[in-house]
């Protein structure tokens, strides 16, 4: 006599998950609520007199909340036609059948995760984000969404069993492969990733499954198409063209690999210091600033003392170079002054009659008046109808047409310049600080926005480095991609700060300290601090664009400054921090051909700031237990 024995042990859980039954049919109750769980399965038999043998299953199931929901479509349509219209339409040869998913009761499933083919993260034309398993039979499951959030969870505790390689031509599709390392040879040896084929594939998997596995992976995009066809469906072979060796992820733009966690240490507590009060003494005897450098760092530290704005400004935005003398200061403000007027003649003596000849002369013109009629009206140096401040915000604006042709006049640039205007009271001054300023900041206004888009997606990275459970939730109300934080970064928070603060900020922001993207350190310094408001509340894309927007003026600068450099120490102490972050905060220094091993080359500024930081924090990989018989399920919520 046997006795069999079971014992179910729970994994993850997740409540607020809701199965959207039919995406296409909007006339009726389509989202069910319920949760997601998954269970991890051991069960052993006991025969008399002989010793117990045990084995273990895991699945995910996912079970609707009892007396709600719609009616039950058996002919299910995903509705998102674009991902996997390619399915229903791909003739293919069954080789053996896959046991099909478990419907436990209505709208209820169980999924072991051994039958586990693919999951994609698709954004359907609701304008919500959704979780679609597939199982190996080809038949994907009806889409989930994630009200609270929840995903990156639910993707960290599925890699305990399987693993997900995500696909580098689709970052929202990842497949599934079993922890089995002969299976995993077996699949390569399939599908030759690999040139070599040999047998020590699986030990050097285990010693650096990223560069082996993965750099294989992204090199093979006919691997991928084939996620679009069912499991079984033939692998058509690849051409010699796709012939390549593995390569390190770090090679691979936009490739991430989604099994390696990396553990921060705790934030740093960061202090500010006081603002740059003396400037003479920083002079020698010819007017030469001594060290620039401590200068920055300073500034950086606590800013400047507004009487001596005026004059450090201009070292700070190249109007003046740091070596320079007072005589030669005085040599290069007569050579612009004289540079300027020439700039502003040349518009200024266009007649009427040319003007309506030249559409891109007159628009700008219009655009100019318009901005500048409503640019820090609040502010005594722009109020009035009839202030000369206002007249000065024009020309200069005008002239800087004539300066930059190219660019010309770009809504936001006002915002830019009537604090530099404010702080010099000089036309030619502001003129040349603003071309300065324009430097650092003119790829914000260029018509092909990429390298606004490119900040959204570095400050993204950031975020899910920094603050991992509150992008996902935002991702998961369709604000993952950021863009409510456009405004911050196009005119550098000009609107989000009171004019005063934006002075202070903005000086701090010209040092470049600790790196050039400090800007974006500080966005999510705010958005960390918004973390209570979003985390586990019902608001959707609106109402968190309605709430960043409500933040206007409400924010302390200090406190942000604080956040956003104990950002920077916190992410560059970490020994694993991935090759992305590291690039956009400054720490990443291709190896040299002479020293491949030599992977840290900071500056001055880095190792001050390092200097003030913690030591001993904790950092590394979270390493993964081989697991492969695992299964999901989404369980009914009980009323």
């Amino acid at each position: 006599m046997d006795i069999c024995c079971f014992v179910t042990q729970l994994v993850f859980e997740k409540e607020g998950v809701y199965l959207h039954t039919n995406a296409k049919r909007s006339n009726q109750d389509t989202t069910i609520p319920g949760f997601i769980r998954i269970v991890e399965r051991v069960s052993w038999a006991s025969p008399i007199d002989t010793i117990f043998t045990v084995s273990s299953k895991r699945a995910v199931f996912y079970t609707k909340k009892d007396g709600e929901g719609g009616v039950e479509d058996t002919n299910f349509d995903p509705g998102y036609e674009p991902d996997w219209a390619v399915i229903s339409t791909v003739k293919r040869d069954r080789v053996r059948e896959h046991p099909p998913v478990k419907e436990t009761s209505q709208w209820s499933f169980s999924l072991p995760l051994s039958e586990l083919y693919s999951l994609r993260r698709s954004r359907f034309s609701l304008g919500r984000n959704f979780l679609v398993f597939t199982s190996r039979g080809g038949h994907p499951l009806p889409p989930l969404h994630f009200h609270r959030g929840g995903t990156r969870e639910l993707l960290r505790a599925l890699q305990r069993y399987i693993i997900l390689a995500p696909s580098p031509v689709d970052g929202r599709l990842f497949l599934a492969y079993p922890h089995d390392s002969g299976a995993l040879s077996q699949s390569f040896d399939e599908l030759h990733l690999f040139d070599d084929g040999s047998s020590d594939l699986v030990s050097r998997f285990i010693q650096d499954p990223y560069a082996t596995t993965f750099g294989g992976f992204s090199k093979v995009t006919n691997f991928f198409r084939g996620a679009l066809r069912p499991p079984d469906s033939p692998f058509h072979p690849r051409g010699p063209q796709d012939h390549h060796g593995p390569h390190s992820a770090d090679d691979e733009p936009g490739f991430e690999l989604i099994t390696c966690g990396v553990e921060l240490g705790p934030k740093p507590d960061v202090t500010r210091g006081q603002p740059l009060d003396k400037w003479e003494e920083f002079l020698d005897p010819e007017g030469r600033v001594k060290d620039p450098q401590q200068i920055k760092e300073l500034v950086f530290r606590g800013g400047i003392t507004p009487s001596l704005r005026k004059d450090v400004w201009k070292f700070l935005l190249g109007f003046y170079p740091w070596n320079s003398t007072v005589k030669e200061r005085e040599d290069i403000l007569r050579m612009k002054t004289d540079e300027y007027f020439r700039m502003k003649v040349q518009w200024k003596s266009v007649s009427e009659e040319q003007e309506m000849r030249n559409s891109l002369l007159r628009g700008y013109r219009s655009l100019i008046e318009r901005d500048v009629s409503r640019t820090d009206r609040h502010n005594t140096f722009f109020s009035g109808n009839d202030n000369p401040g206002l007249t000065l915000l024009n020309d200069v604006l005008m002239t800087y047409c004539m300066f930059n042709f190219d660019l010309g006049y770009v809504q936001g640039m006002s915002d830019l310049l009537a604090p530099l205007l404010f702080v010099t009271q000089n036309e030619v001054e502001s003129f040349w600080c603003l071309t300065g300023f324009m430097e650092m900041v003119h790829q914000n206004f260029e018509e092909s926005q990429e390298a606004m888009k490119q900040q959204l997606l570095q400050l993204s990275l950031l975020m899910k480095a920094l603050d991992p459970e509150l992008l996902d939730y935002l991702d998961s109300q369709d604000s993952g991609s950021l863009c409510f934080c456009f405004r911050w970064l196009l005119i550098w928070f000009k609107r989000e700060f009171s004019f005063e603060d934006i002075l202070s900020l903005w000086e701090v922001l010209w040092t470049r300290l600790p790196c050039e993207n400090f800007h974006l350190l500080m966005a999510a310094s705010i958005l960390e601090s918004q973390r209570g408001e979003f985390i586990g509340s019902d608001h959707d894309f609106n109402t968190i664009l309605k709430h960043i927007n409500e933040l206007t003026m409400k924010l302390d600068l200090q406190t942000v400054l604080r956040g956003a450099e104990a950002n920077y120490l916190q992410l560059a102490c970490c020994k694993e921090l991935p090759v992305k972050v590291q690039e956009v905060i400054g720490l990443y220094v291709p190896p040299s051909p002479d020293d491949e091993t030599s992977p840290e080359s900071e500056s001055h500024e880095t190792q001050q700031l390092l200097s003030q930081s913690q030591a001993g924090w904790v950092h590394g990989l979270t390493l993964l237990t081989p697991n492969p018989d695992s299964v999901v399920s989404m369980m009914q919520q009980e009323s």
